[in-house]
């Protein structure tokens, strides 16, 4: 079985202004990246709960945090050839993915779908209770965007096998 690519991304917070600062895959054979993004200057949004969530300081990511160029180029070499990725929190993934195309200056060469949209009821009713198991036996780092991926990715595959 041929697993669905998901992409999870981390960002400065939740509200007008805010931005992506890390870009997660897990990829359809189970491998996962993850790329810091570097803030450009005017995004300058910071709310303290998302870094709560994520510990991933603003200082952290202008130390190790790649050119908004370079992560969209990333993307679509990445994504380019199976032309589709899926994401959980589709309304504000694509609206982060667009902000960093739109501040590349490039478009995506793949289309962010909703993860919702590839499963069927019966998967829809056991992803809650899917997700926390594997999130208990394998003690995922949560609010990271390759584990989050890696997590939604398993969770999928898990729901199939019931």
């Amino acid at each position: 079985m041929t697993l669905p690519t998901l992409l999870d991304i981390e960002a400065s917070g939740f509200g007008r202004g805010s931005y992506p600062i890390e870009i997660g895959l897990a990829r359809a054979d189970g491998s996962v990246c993850a790329f810091l993004v570097h803030p450009l200057d005017e995004w300058t949004h910071w709310d303290p709960k998302a870094e709560l969530l994520h510990g991933i300081s603003r200082a952290r990511l202008e130390r190790e945090g790649y050119p908004v160029r370079q992560v969209a180029r990333w993307l679509n070499d990445e994504l380019s050839d199976i032309g589709i990725a899926y994401s959980d929190s589709w309304g504000y993934d694509n609206t982060w993915m667009s902000l960093l195309f739109h501040h590349a200056g490039m478009l995506p060469a793949f289309r962010l779908e909703a993860l919702r949209r590839l499963l069927s009821e019966t998967q829809m009713e056991r992803w809650s209770d899917t997700k926390e198991a594997i999130i208990r036996e394998q003690g995922v780092l949560r609010h990271r965007a390759g584990e989050d991926a890696r997590l939604l990715q398993l969770t999928y595959q898990r729901t199939l096998d019931y």
